[in-house]
């Protein structure tokens, strides 16, 4: 497969990133440590090139026609400026992806979905545009920079006048930014560290992020990693597409009931509102381990007895509780807060304990 390159590519080479094939892109895994990139995010800030993500355009009178049938939840609900995590439902009871859909105005609909998903998503959306929603794949137009951490606000605020204390949680405002007009700013991200996300058009990428690492420069603003993006999203517990959930997972199952709105009729929406009546026979959990080894993806997950139930999803050393923590499906009589469970890690079962999510607080 053609590896591709995001816009800015030659910045993070010239940072020294680490740079990785990731869902069809070359990309930076990390700058200096996973665990200091981390601790960046959590206690400062720190910003993600994601410009590999996927962007899709929906207009006209039939554009949230499309959206409701092809979404798990309810975009009707949207008012403008509103974004809402939603997933795409296939018709055999799993996820062909999870996605955020941002209400512009009326009409005017952006689906941001995952990299390795964009021609996937595109085609099987395409395929229920039955009504003729005007579609355009923007994804190699759009650059997209995650800036995250506490301190994120305040080095943003510097580079326009929206006031961005005014927007709130998964919201947006679309406006001026560091001297660039028509910049999308959005109080979203993957990490729980608070911050915003900003949607640029690729030909004024390299002047925004130049512009952000400079106000940020008294915060000890820095460029992060894939890496510690997937240890920052794991301690909230939130999913990674075709991790912990997949094209064999169901909503329910991955715990995304709460995107799930039977108020409307979407695709296979009969089959899990079903599901839903009968009760999952296994659950997407987060896990804290008791002995001391790190879960990885695949590895059994068992009852005291042995008995394998289920298997991790993802898995990781948090660096902010400095133990393993995971992702699992496990049975659903071993899915609730407090169950003992056991990881299997080279051989030797390794108590855990089922936790609340997110497993930071």
């Amino acid at each position: 497969m053609e590896i591709k390159f995001v816009p800015l590519n030659h910045i993070h080479e010239k940072l020294g990133g680490k740079m990785v094939p990731f869902a069809g892109y070359n990309m930076p895994v990390r700058y200096s440590s996973d665990i200091e990139e981390h601790m960046t995010v959590r206690n400062g800030v720190g910003v993600f090139d994601v410009s590999h993500m996927g962007e899709f355009s929906l207009k006209g009178p039939n554009a949230l026609d499309l959206i409701q049938r092809v979404t798990s939840n309810d975009a009707s609900k949207l008012i403008d400026g509103q974004a809402q995590y939603s997933c795409l439902p296939n018709e055999t009871g799993g996820i062909v992806d999870d996605l955020i859909v941002y209400k512009i105005k009326d009409n005017d609909y952006l689906l941001v979905v995952n990299a390795s998903n964009i021609d996937k998503d595109w085609n099987w959306i395409s395929n229920y545009n039955s009504k003729g929603a005007e579609m355009k794949n923007i994804s190699d137009d759009i650059c997209l920079f995650a800036v995250q951490g506490p301190k994120a606000v305040g080095v943003l605020q510097r580079l326009t006048k929206t006031d961005l204390s005014t927007i709130k949680y998964y919201h947006f405002s679309v406006g001026e930014f560091a001297g660039v007009n028509d910049v999308m700013m959005s109080n979203t991200g993957y990490t729980g560290a608070g911050g915003f996300e900003i949607y640029v058009n690729k030909a004024y990428a390299e002047k925004v992020w130049n512009t952000i690492f400079e106000a940020g420069k008294d915060e000890n603003i820095k460029p992060i990693g894939l890496g510690a993006r997937d240890t920052l999203r794991l301690e909230m517990g939130f999913c990674l597409y075709g991790n912990d959930i997949d094209d064999t997972t169901s909503p329910l199952e991955g715990g995304l009931g709460w995107i799930t709105k039977f108020t409307k009729d979407f695709t296979n929406s009969v089959n899990l509102k079903k599901q839903k009546e009968a009760g999952v026979i296994k659950k997407l959990v987060g896990f804290k381990m008791i002995d001391k080894g790190i879960p990885r993806h695949d590895y059994p997950i068992k009852d005291a007895t042995g008995n394998i139930i289920g298997r991790v999803t993802s898995g990781t050393q948090s660096p902010l509780l400095g133990i393993g923590i995971g992702l699992g499906y496990v049975a659903t009589a071993s899915a609730t807060i407090g169950s003992e469970i056991f990881i299997e890690v080279r051989g030797k079962s390794l108590k855990a304990i089922v936790s609340k999510m997110p497993l930071v607080s």
